[in-house]
């Protein structure tokens, strides 16, 4: 067995029989670190372990491409971390380092900027004289980073103001309140990483996002704080790493990019394509989707008056392009009354002709096209269609196997008698949906 660090993936590096490659703290590998172990061998197993999933790794899992277990089970005593997302306040900051002196804790205060940290330290030397304050980071010299942090864990420091060199690897029970400066600027994985410093023992630990005091917030640094403010139960790193998935985009699974959104295909086409070469590797049989081509004349939209906003409107159209089950369509119809209202005639239409697509597909249908005074039908087999134009009123013609001309009687033409009428026929033909 051999433990290391990323010295590992160096080209001097041979191994004889590599069976097993566990990574730890996934989040800080690459890529390219990544595929550089497994091509070391063709069948290596490999086993990642991480708070929060990069958001490629994650969509790999939920799309099949690697298994996932995840552990929501919290060690004994432990507590959630109560997580606050505040503007800058000197008297809070006081107050939390007040407190936290008060049951003999110790606090750290993230401000990742190496060149003015000093002045930062200064800053919360006059706010607490009565705490003993240092200051950690990467650029000093290794022996006195070393001591300071073995003060630190020896309680002879209370208040490390550090940057983010604390992320991970830290294990001081008595470290149970952190603030950290401008949290805007830290990604939502690194968040979690920092807030996992505290609270590891049986005390309640406090964390403290502080906003900038002299910029705005950008919207998609505001969605991270909110996440994880909104996460901070015990176990919520995967929750978090949804959200990460969410905000950031799932990145390439052929490339190197670990986030980022698909701008080529677009997302749906995307997982679409995925999910049908996992399925077919694994030997599933191809979901049946039948596409019904439907032309009635129909007048079927939804209207501006009705959805004002562009966007809710295409998301409307998309999900309503989803629905495979009769059941969704009356899900849909339902969340649309409840939130713009009861659902005007022309929307209705919309959705009795999602239902004609959806039953007609069941039973084999391929097209309906309205040619007055006919309505067209191309089947693929019409011993499967026959229902629908058994006992149908008016006159059915078979000009060959694969289409039928139902020709309605003159009251039955006018919309939307058409589409009751030709709804009924299929649900008394169809299969319950």
């Amino acid at each position: 067995m051999v433990i290391g660090t990323h010295r590992l993936l160096s080209g001097d590096v041979r191994f004889a029989d590599l069976g097993l490659i566990i990574i730890d703290e996934e989040q800080r590998f690459g890529v390219a670190h990544k595929e550089h172990l497994k091509s070391m061998r063709a069948t290596v197993d490999v086993l990642t372990m991480t708070a929060t999933p990069i958001p490629r790794t994650l969509h790999m899992a939920l799309l099949g491409l690697r298994d996932i277990s995840s552990l929501t089970t919290p060690p004994l005593d432990r507590r959630s971390i109560h997580t606050q997302v505040v503007h800058y306040d000197e008297r809070l900051i006081r107050q939390a380092i007040l407190r936290e002196l008060s049951r003999d804790g110790q606090i750290f205060f993230v401000h990742n900027r190496v060149y003015d940290i000093d002045s930062q330290a200064d800053r919360i030397a006059k706010l607490a004289p009565e705490a003993r304050i240092a200051v950690g980071h990467g650029q000093m010299p290794p022996g006195r980073l070393g001591q300071t942090m073995l003060e630190f864990v020896n309680r002879r420091i209370d208040v490390l103001v550090c940057t983010t060199i604390i992320e991970s690897g830290l294990d001081i029970p008595t470290a149970n309140t952190i603030i950290i400066h401008e949290a805007d600027r830290f990604g939502l994985a690194e968040l979690h990483q920092l807030r996992g410093r505290v609270g590891r023992y049986k005390h309640r630990a406090f964390c403290y996002l502080l906003l900038p005091e002299t910029r705005p917030v950008a919207p998609v640094a505001a969605r991270r704080l909110k996440a994880i403010e909104e996460f901070s139960d015990l176990g919520a790193g995967f929750q978090i790493a949804m959200r990460d998935l969410e905000i950031r985009g799932a990145g390439n699974i052929l490339g190197a990019a670990q986030s980022g959104h698909i701008a080529a295909v677009g997302y749906e086409l995307y997982c679409q394509l995925l999910r049908e070469a996992v399925s077919e590797i694994r030997g599933e049989p191809p979901a049946e989707l039948r596409q019904v081509h439907l032309e009635l004349g129909l007048d079927a939209f939804i209207s501006t008056s009705y959805v004002p906003s562009q966007r809710q409107r295409m998301e409307i159209y998309r999900r309503l392009s989803r629905c495979t089950t009769c059941p969704q369509l009356r899900q849909l119809g339902a969340d649309l009354a409840d939130a713009y209202g009861p659902v005007p005639d022309v929307i209705q239409t919309l959705l009795d002709a999602a239902e004609i697509r959806i039953r007609a597909g069941k039973l084999g249908v391929d097209s309906i096209i309205r040619m007055d005074p006919d309505i067209i039908f191309t089947v693929r087999d019409f011993s499967a269609a026959r229902g629908i134009f058994d006992g149908a009123a008016g006159t059915v013609r078979l000009p060959d196997d694969h289409t039928v001309h139902w020709r309605p009687p003159q009251a039955y033409r006018e919309m939307p008698t058409l589409v009751n009428v030709l709804l009924k026929r299929l649900r008394d033909a169809g299969v319950n949906l």
